[in-house]
């Protein structure tokens, strides 16, 4: 018998890959550490008001971060024939399933949901490569309308979207005048167009979307509706503003915002009748099937379980009178937010911006609600917004009317008067922010 070539690890270094793999990342590797501990920083004295952010919980943090990582799995529930030992990871995907429906009041009978997409846009496009297809045509609502990129956003000299470049896509725009969905045009330009799916779902659009009208649209053209509640799911679930299920065919969502979730996303898809013939023949869905082989093996590999875990967690959490309560907070926050930017003489608007050339900005009240942060918190709030775009205009009226970026920057870092404005503002903030907790964990 030849004798092997290789070799084994001595018993110190043995001892030494030991030590490795048991120390904490504050003793391997203290960049990294050093990195999250400034982001860190960063979160629990800033004020975040970034709409697709929030602030999980430590549950959801300590699912994510668990064993889970380590399992790899392909097929589905049931069907996993790639992977053995996988009856654990079957149990999670089909309780994060059950909880899925459950938190949205959905009958099993007639709605299923796949968990497994790994974010939002892909939950989008898994959803067009099952229904629409190849150079499928999709309606939604354009980028500086509201819309988010993923709905199809191309530009008259470029594509900017993948959904773009690989379906036909026609937006529908909101009314300059009143800044809300025109959707009489919409309407119109849909039977020129005939769709086969539209969507119901904004990025930033401070208004409810009339789903009923968007369900005859879709109707009238033969098409599937599409609602994507990514912004808004956590308040869905807690149903305090109109849901997309009772008139949608398939409705997407993220799971890391209003819902509180980990980075995730959701398809929900209708089973069961989906129109009755004149002669009273049924016409049925086949989502359930098309999904699933469009989010596996159509576009992913294996799911990230551990992430399937924080969701489950995040939803549990969401059936909780707690959560309701949250949720009702986030939407008086919105107001009292509003209302003292109105009162500062702003206007709350919708449409006609720009994606190159912003002329608004976008607030969101869910991760502070989540620090707990109530109405008069967010008058202060507007205080310093306010305060924050003042000192941008009195910069701009020491510029040149054509100054670029650059250049204001330059200003603003070169103005010793701007830069006391700029310190003045950083600790009142930091001081206010700095009163309300973080959740998650302790040290990360």
């Amino acid at each position: 018998m030849s004798q092997s070539n290789g070799c084994t690890m001595s018993k110190e270094r043995q001892e030494s890959h030991k030590k490795m793999m048991m120390a904490p990342l504050a003793h391997s590797d203290t960049e990294v550490f050093s990195i999250i501990k400034k982001e860190k920083h960063k979160q629990i004295y800033g004020l975040e008001l970034i709409a697709s952010e929030n602030f999980t919980s430590r549950a959801v943090l300590e699912a994510i971060s668990s064993c889970l990582t380590n399992k790899y799995s392909k097929g589905f529930p049931g069907q996993s024939y790639y992977y053995g030992g996988l009856e654990y990871n079957d149990e999670l995907e089909t309780l994060c399933q059950r909880r899925a429906l459950e938190t949205f009041g959905l009958d099993s009978q007639k709605w299923g949901v796949n968990v497994r997409p790994y974010s939002g846009s892909p939950a989008n496009f898994a959803v067009y490569t099952a229904v629409v297809g190849p150079h499928g045509r999709i309606m939604g609502l354009d980028v500086p309308d509201g819309g988010h990129l993923s709905h199809g956003y191309m530009r008259n000299e470029k594509k900017i979207s993948a959904t773009s470049m690989f379906f036909e896509t026609m937006p529908y725009k909101v009314n300059p005048e009143t800044g809300y969905i025109d959707y009489d045009k919409l309407q119109e330009n849909a039977q020129l167009f005939h769709p086969h799916l539209i969507i119901a779902g904004t990025t930033c659009y401070s208004r409810n979307l009339d789903y009923a009208c968007l369900r005859q649209i879709a109707d009238e053209n033969g098409a599937y509706l599409m609602g994507d509640m990514a912004h808004i799911g956590g308040l869905v679930a807690a149903g305090v503003v109109p849901s997309p299920f009772e008139h949608c065919d398939l409705v997407t969502t993220t799971t890391h915002k209003s819902l509180r979730g980990c980075r995730g996303g959701l398809i929900f898809y209708r089973k069961g009748t989906r129109s009755v013939d004149s002669k009273g023949k049924e016409t049925l869905y086949n989502l359930e099937f098309l999904i699933n082989q469009a989010v596996f093996p159509g576009l992913q590999g294996g799911p990230h379980n551990n992430a399937i875990a924080g969701v489950a967690v995040a939803l549990n959490q969401a059936m909780t009178p707690e959560f309701k309560a949250y949720q009702q907070q986030v939407l008086a926050n919105c107001q009292a937010l509003s209302s003292a930017l109105i009162d500062l003489g702003y206007q709350i608007v919708t449409g006609a911006k720009s994606d190159s050339l912003p002329n608004g900005l976008r607030f969101g009240t869910p991760a502070l609600t989540s620090r707990g942060l109530i109405e008069e918190d967010f008058k202060k709030v507007a205080e310093f917004i306010h305060r924050g775009i003042e000192l941008n205009l009195e910069v701009q009226r020491s510029l040149d009317s054509k100054a670029t970026l650059k250049e204001f920057l330059q200003a603003l870092a070169r103005g010793e008067k701007f830069q006391q404005q700029v310190a003045e503002i950083r600790a009142e903030v930091e001081a206010f922010a700095r009163q309300f907790p973080m959740p998650g964990l302790p040290e990360l």
